[in-house]
């Protein structure tokens, strides 16, 4: 199976794939939310899923319009802590907590960020790369919230 990010697609077609992305994101949600039975854990993830709902419609409503609107400030990618480089990635389970919830977010995200990435890679200087410049930032402002959640309320400095 050849990379995905290797070819550029015309703007319906990558925006099918987008909204493709953000549906398996949310279902993922839904189904940890299924799971879960900690209250906090289970608020973390409705958000996480909503943001992939708001996602989602937003790139429904860029087919109907035939592009993406957004301002240049909003698509510049935001620095991350990388955390999920530290974290381990692992199944949740009824007995998951806020903890395990915020971590299984940063995963999920993570995993958004590098299709993203290889897409917009794919399409760089082609009128498509900018479609997926922006949703990456998207992306990578929603990892910088869940990261920053896990650094106050998890990380201490001693």
């Amino acid at each position: 199976m050849s990379e995905q990010g290797a070819v550029c697609y015309t703007f319906e077609a990558a925006v099918e794939m987008a909204i493709k992305m953000e549906e398996e994101g949310f279902r993922n949600y839904l189904e940890a939310i299924r799971k879960v039975k900690h209250k906090g854990a289970r608020e973390i993830l409705k958000e996480a899923a909503l943001d992939e709902l708001e996602h989602k419609l937003s790139m429904e409503k860029a087919l109907l319009d035939g592009s993406m609107a957004g301002s240049g400030e909003l698509e510049a990618k935001v620095p991350t802590m990388h955390l999920d480089y530290i974290l381990e990635k692992k199944e949740l389970s009824a007995s998951s907590d806020t903890r395990e919830a915020l971590v299984y977010a940063i995963h999920l995200e993570k995993g958004s960020i590098d299709f993203y990435r290889r897409m917009a890679e794919g399409c760089s200087g082609a009128p498509m790369a900018g479609l997926f410049q922006k949703i990456l930032a998207d992306e990578t402002r929603h990892l910088q919230s869940l990261e920053d959640m896990y650094e106050e309320h998890f990380m201490t400095e001693n």
